[in-house]
């Protein structure tokens, strides 16, 4: 979604566009800031846990890693929003639309990051080490798949039966 005439419907002008595109990136948006901001918010709460005492330094770094993804993620996700209310009546809605575009696809990125440094560190406490880099690996491998390659095939699909 970039607000690009490919994705024109009959009738709709430019203008009309860029707020379609800015109301389907705000839903998408949605969806994606619950999540983050949940997952972080737990994450926050683990130092004050009796076990988390007991993490070895690997463990603790991969914690610190997940937190500060996290947080990256959230900054990513939310900053549409600030951008919007900073160019609030400024007539600049495509550049909004494109450059929160670009932000949204960083924060999905950093989000699966994320979860894949959490399932790391769930799986190396709950199981071991190895566990955790396999599990881990592979949940970043499924976020790559069907975050990122699906949506690439699925588009060279449409394009060649079009």
């Amino acid at each position: 979604m970039t607000g690009s005439s490919d994705d024109a419907r009959p009738g709709e002008t430019p203008t009309q566009r860029a707020d379609r595109n800015w109301d389907e990136l705000l839903q998408e948006l949605r969806v994606a800031q619950t999540g983050v901001q949940v997952l972080t918010g737990f994450l926050l709460t683990l130092p004050f846990q009796a076990r988390f005492a007991h993490l070895d330094a690997v463990q603790r770094a991969t914690y610190l890693t997940a937190v500060v993804l996290g947080v990256v993620s959230i900054a990513l996700l939310i900053a549409p929003v600030s951008s919007h209310r900073l160019l609030f009546h400024q007539h600049k809605k495509r550049v909004l639309v494109e450059t929160s575009n670009r932000l949204a696809k960083a924060g999905l990125t950093t989000l699966g990051l994320t979860v894949g440094s959490v399932i790391l560190l769930v799986f190396d406490v709950v199981v071991g080490r190895t566990a955790g880099i396999v599990v881990g690996g592979a949940m970043l491998l499924l976020f790559l798949l069907v975050w990122f390659v699906l949506p690439k095939v699925v588009l060279a699909r449409a394009s060649d039966s079009a």
